[in-house]
């Protein structure tokens, strides 16, 4: 997608899926195809891994500067996890809605939750469906990364996310990736065209309607 000629507001779209349905490829796809999409770049206290860069993969800080952070309410959503503590901060990503960019959050569904209660009026949720939970195992087990327990612990946690596929403003169903690619990126277009992020609209038609014919 081109810069737009015109000032507009960027969104946050939060798409949310249970692992083995193709979310990453998704996204990531999304972001390499729009030059106004950006993926949000958590903060985070655990210690880097290698490859990873400050800045590139995330935000490295201590646990006083995250707590400080915490207490500034300067996180849209944040979450300890086996011991580290990982956010979203706040401003960022507002200041680049502002410069009419948008930011993918590559979140869980509590924290999609929790930025959309902070945000509702600039996110957009978007849960990506399985054909199965038959396949969704299948594709977990052909990954050759988690234990069965860990499988099984993946598979009932995607039922009580899919049970919870109202609170979402669309649903995709990835049984074919182009087609899935296909509908997320029209969604990402729709919502950018929205009349609410597209304040100049307004000064246009008040223009439009002087002129004399």
């Amino acid at each position: 997608m081109n810069k737009p000629h015109h000032p507009t507001r960027g969104l946050l779209l939060m798409v949310v899926a249970p692992s083995g349905v193709g979310k990453t490829s998704l996204t990531r796809r999304l972001v390499s195809d729009h030059g106004d999409l950006h993926l949000s770049i958590s903060a985070t206290t655990r210690d880097p891994r290698p490859g990873e860069h400050d800045g590139r993969d995330y935000h490295f800080v201590t646990r006083e500067r995250f707590q400080e952070m915490i207490d500034q309410d300067a996180f849209l959503e944040w979450a300890e996890v086996y011991g580290n503590f990982y956010g979203s901060p706040k401003p960022p990503i507002m200041d680049a809605l502002e410069r009419g960019e948008s930011a993918l959050f590559d979140i869980d569904f509590q924290g999609a939750m929790k930025v959309h209660a902070q945000a509702k009026a600039d996110s957009v949720l978007v849960y990506i469906l399985p054909p199965s939970l038959a396949e969704m195992s299948r594709r977990l087990h052909t990954r050759s990364q988690d234990s069965e327990e860990v499988i099984h612990r993946r598979l009932s946690r995607a039922k009580g996310e899919v049970a919870a596929w109202e609170q979402f403003d669309y649903v995709i169903l990835n049984d074919d990736f182009d087609r899935a690619y296909a509908d997320l990126a029209h969604i990402y277009h729709a919502e950018r065209l929205k009349r609410s992020r597209n304040p100049w609209i307004g000064d246009l038609v008040g223009d439009l309607l002087k002129e004399e014919i």
